[in-house]
C-alpha cells in the first residue's frame, strides 16, 4: 500500500488509519474510478458540474418554496467564501477536523463543501444527538471546531469545542471575495469521518477519502440510479448519515441535478413534497414507503422516476404494494457507513422482489464462510465485499472483525442464488436459532407486514428453555386495530400458512412504537433486552 504525499499539515487523520496490513483491498476496475493523485472532491463535484453545465442552473432547493434556490453559481461561491473565513480568520489547516451540527439544509451543505474545500475533515452529526453522544465524537475524531446552526447550539455548550453559529459564519462570509484556491488534497487525503449508527458501545469512526466521494456517485449512482440533470431529488436521510450525503449532494451535485433539502418530514409530507416540487429521485428507508401508502398519498408518488430504500431490508410485500399503487419500482440497495455508500442493488428490469439485487458495477461480492471460505449457491453465509471504497477504521481494534483477508465483512447473512442475485437473511448477529432451525427475523417480518392491522414489526429470538431461543414479534398496530389475544394468534396463522410453520412468532407483543437509531434503522438488540418496551 502507497499512499501519496499528504496535503494536510494536521496529520491526525493518516495517524490514525489502520496499519498496512488490517486495510480492504481496494479497487478500481472501472474507467471512470481512475483518479488523478491530487483531488479535491469538493472543486471535482462544483467547478466539474459547472464547467460541463453552467453556474445558473438551480441546486439546492430550500424546503420552504417561498425562499430563494440556490443556483450551482450560488453554492460554489458560498463554499469559497466559507473556506476564506475558516483559513483566514478561524485558523484552520489543512486536516484539521470540523464538526457540523444541524438539519438539512442549504446552509449545512455549502459548509460540508467549505470545509472540504480548505482541505479540513468533516465530522457531520445529527441533530438528534445530545451533548454525551456529540462529547465521544469530539473525543475520537479530536475536533476542535464546530459549525452549528443557530437553532442547535445548547448540546455543544459544555463540550470543549470553539464553535461558530451559522449566522455567524455566513455574515463573516460577506466580507470575503468569491473566489478561494482549493487546498490540492491528495486523492487518499481523509474528506470525512462518518460515524456508525445503531451499534452498542462506543461508536466507530469511518474515515473516507477523497476518491472515495466521488466513487460512490461513479459506481451505484451512474451506473444503476442513472440520474439526469433535470431530476429533482429529495429524501429524508440527514446529511450526517452517509446514505443521505450520497443521495442529498454527491449523486445530484455530479449529476448536475437539483436537490430539495428537507429539515424534517414525515411520510406524509415527504409525499406531499414529492407531488408539489415536481420530485423525480426519492431516497428513504422502507417503513416510509409504506407509511406513505398506508396515508393513501400514492397519486402523489406517482411521478417518481428513480425511488431509492436503503438502512434496512426493503420486504418484498412492501415493493410489491408500492409497484401496484404507483406503477413505480423501488431501487432497494444496501450500503454501509463502513463502505460510505450502495454496494449491491439493482433497477428496472434487473430488479427482483425481495432480493437486494446485484454488485454495483466496481464491486465484487461473496458469501462466506467464517472461515473465508465461498458457500454454495442458495446457503447462507457472511456477506463480504471490495470495491473502490472500504472501511477504515479510525484506531479501532473492531477493524480486524470488519475487513478480514482484503474483505470487507458487513456483518449481514445473505444467499446468493444461482442468478447471482443476494437475498438479505438477516444482521450475522440477528439470525435466530430455534430447535436447531435457523430463523431470519425480517423473512417473518416481511409475512406480517401483509397484515393489514400491523403497521410495523420487529422480530427476534429471546431466550427459552426448551428450543435455546423462540421467535417474537413485537407489532406496532395500524389506526383502529385491537391488539388483542385473537389478532396475535391470527398473525400467527398468518406466518404458518405463507412460510415453514416453525418460523412463526410463538410471541406476539405489542407496541406503540419500534426502537429506532437516529437514521431510522430498527434496534433489534433492543428488543432482545429483558426489558424491552
Amino acid at each position: 500500500m502507497s499512499l501519496t504525499p499528504s496535503a494536510h499539515v494536521d496529520t491526525f487523520c493518516r495517524d490514525h488509519l489502520p496499519l498496512p496490513h488490517q486495510w480492504p483491498e481496494l479497487e478500481f476496475t472501472l474507467p471512470s474510478l481512475g483518479y488523478p493523485e491530487r483531488l479535491n472532491c469538493a472543486s471535482e463535484l462544483l467547478e466539474g458540474t459547472i464547467a460541463r453545465l453552467g453556474a445558473d442552473r438551480p441546486c439546492l432547493l430550500p424546503q420552504d418554496p417561498a425562499s430563494p434556490v440556490w443556483s450551482y453559481g450560488d453554492l460554489a461561491e458560498r463554499a469559497s467564501q466559507i473556506a476564506s473565513v475558516l483559513t483566514g480568520e478561524l485558523g484552520l489547516l489543512p486536516g484539521n477536523r470540523v464538526m457540523l451540527r444541524g438539519p438539512n439544509s442549504p446552509e449545512m451543505a455549502a459548509c460540508w463543501f467549505g470545509v472540504v474545500l480548505a482541505g479540513g475533515v468533516v465530522v457531520a452529526t445529527m441533530p438528534l444527538l445530545r451533548s454525551a453522544e456529540l462529547g465521544v465524537i469530539r473525543e475520537i475524531a479530536a475536533v476542535d471546531l464546530a459549525l452549528c446552526d443557530d437553532r442547535f447550539t445548547a448540546e455543544l455548550a459544555g463540550l470543549d469545542v470553539r464553535t461558530v453559529t451559522f449566522g455567524a459564519l455566513f455574515a463573516a462570509c460577506a466580507a470575503q471575495p468569491a473566489g478561494f484556491t482549493p487546498v490540492r488534497t491528495a486523492a487518499d487525503d481523509v474528506a470525512l469521518i462518518a460515524f456508525t449508527s445503531g451499534t452498542t458501545g462506543r461508536p466507530k469512526a469511518a474515515m473516507h477519502f477523497h476518491r472515495e466521494v466521488l466513487a460512490v456517485a461513479d459506481t451505484f449512482s451512474a451506473h444503476v440510479l442513472k440520474p439526469l440533470p433535470t431530476d429533482i431529488f429529495t429524501g429524508t436521510p440527514p446529511l450526517a448519515f452517509t446514505f443521505g450525503l450520497g443521495a442529498l449532494l454527491i449523486f445530484p451535485i455530479r449529476a448536475g441535478a437539483a436537490t430539495l433539502l428537507l429539515e424534517r418530514a414525515t411520510p406524509a409530507e415527504l409525499a406531499d413534497h414529492i407531488a408539489e416540487r415536481g420530485v423525480s429521485v426519492v431516497s428513504t428507508a422502507p417503513t416510509a414507503y409504506r407509511a406513505m401508502l398506508a396515508a393513501g398519498k400514492s397519486a402523489q408518488l406517482r411521478g417518481l422516476r428513480r425511488p431509492v430504500s436503503a438502512g434496512e431490508t426493503l420486504p418484498g410485500s412492501v415493493w410489491q404494494a408500492f409497484h401496484e399503487a404507483t406503477g413505480v419500482k423501488i431501487i432497494d440497495g444496501i450500503g454501509s457507513t463502513e463502505l460510505l455508500h450502495i454496494f449491491i442493488s439493482a433497477a428496472d428490469g434487473h430488479i427482483r422482489p425481495g432480493s437486494t439485487g446485484l454488485p454495483v458495477p466496481g464491486y465484487r461480492a461473496r458469501v462466506l464462510r467464517q472461515d473465508g471460505t465461498a458457500v454454495p449457491d442458495g446457503e447462507p453465509g457472511q456477506l463480504a465485499v471490495k470495491g473502490p471504497t472500504g472501511c477504515k477504521y479510525l484506531t479501532d481494534p473492531r477493524q480486524l472483525d470488519y475487513v478480514r483477508d482484503g474483505w470487507n465483512f458487513t456483518g449481514d447473512t445473505y444467499i446468493k442464488d444461482s442468478e447471482g442475485y443476494f437475498w438479505f437473511q438477516a444482521r450475522s448477529d440477528d439470525m435466530i436459532v430455534s430447535s436447531g432451525y435457523n430463523i431470519a427475523g425480517p423473512e417473518v417480518e416481511d409475512v406480517l407486514l401483509t397484515h393489514p392491522a400491523v403497521a410495523e414489526c420487529g422480530v427476534v429470538g429471546v431466550p427459552d428453555e426448551d428450543r435455546g431461543q423462540i421467535v417474537k414479534a413485537f407489532v406496532v398496530l395500524a389506526p383502529g386495530a385491537a391488539g388483542d389475544p385473537a389478532l396475535a394468534t391470527e398473525l400467527q396463522e398468518l406466518v404458518k400458512s405463507k412460510i415453514a410453520p416453525y418460523k412463526y412468532p410463538r410471541a406476539v407483543e405489542f407496541l406503540a412504537e419500534l426502537p429506532k437509531t437516529n437514521t431510522g434503522k430498527l434496534q433489534r438488540f433492543k428488543l432482545r433486552e429483558p426489558a424491552a418496551p
